[in-house]
């Protein structure tokens, strides 16, 4: 269980590392081109999904994401003791990140963030981000385990440019972004609303995409 949650807290870390940092570094590089930072801030997020997927998947299970623990655990694969546990390390790792990245790039450490991300073509667009994360999570598992890594840094870096919201799809994601006031930060008034739509993302895949993928026996 130690090194579940080391490889948890870590790779959510990570993940942080690179959406704020890239963010940071695109901002600063691209002259004032909001879409060239875009850019690279989601190129950069799929690369260090891919990379912490394929390294902590057969530790953790890769989650880095209260919402995917909570599908795992509501669909009886997860023990809620685990996902009990898991949650909390996700936020601690993300707001870790956060913080590390502001040292790299000599930044005030503690933040708050004032970017403004509300409204409901946000809101819908964290419903669907979060539904469609946990569709490729699931499917990959069913088709090609094996391409899990691929498909979700994929899926994340398109969803970056197909939502308003440029898809956080992951609780975590959102708490640890609001310490931030870069590129990549959030209002933290904002982040409750953020939640909830991803909490009914993952309900309505909860509901759907077992009728997806679970085989059907034979008549």
């Amino acid at each position: 269980m130690f090194q579940k949650l080391l490889a948890e807290g870590l790779g959510t870390a990570f993940l942080l590392i690179g959406v704020v940092g890239s963010g940071i570094m695109g901002e600063m590089l691209a002259g004032g081109n909001v879409a060239i930072a875009l850019l690279a801030n989601a190129i950069t997020t799929g690369c260090i999904l891919y990379v912490i997927i394929t390294t902590l998947g057969p530790i953790s299970g890769a989650h880095f994401n209260p919402a995917v623990t909570a599908y795992f655990t509501l669909r009886g694969e997860m023990k809620a003791s685990e996902a009990a546990a898991y949650i909390p390390i996700q936020i601690a790792g993300g707001i870790v990140g956060v913080w590390l990245t502001h040292a790299m790039f000599d930044l005030q450490i503690l933040q708050t963030s004032t970017t403004a991300r509300t409204g409901g073509p946000q809101w819908i667009s964290e419903v669907m981000a979060t539904f469609g994360l946990l569709f490729v999570i699931v499917g990959g598992l069913r088709s090609r385990p094996d391409a899990v890594p691929t498909l979700v840094a994929l899926y994340i870096t398109g969803a970056y440019w197909f939502t308003s919201s440029t898809s956080f799809a992951n609780p975590a994601v959102t708490i640890a972004r609001g310490f931030s006031d870069t590129f990549a930060g959030i209002n933290p008034s904002h982040i409750a609303m953020f939640v909830v739509a991803q909490a009914i993302g993952m309900t309505v895949a909860l509901i759907v995409l077992p009728k997806l993928f679970e085989p059907r026996s034979e008549t």
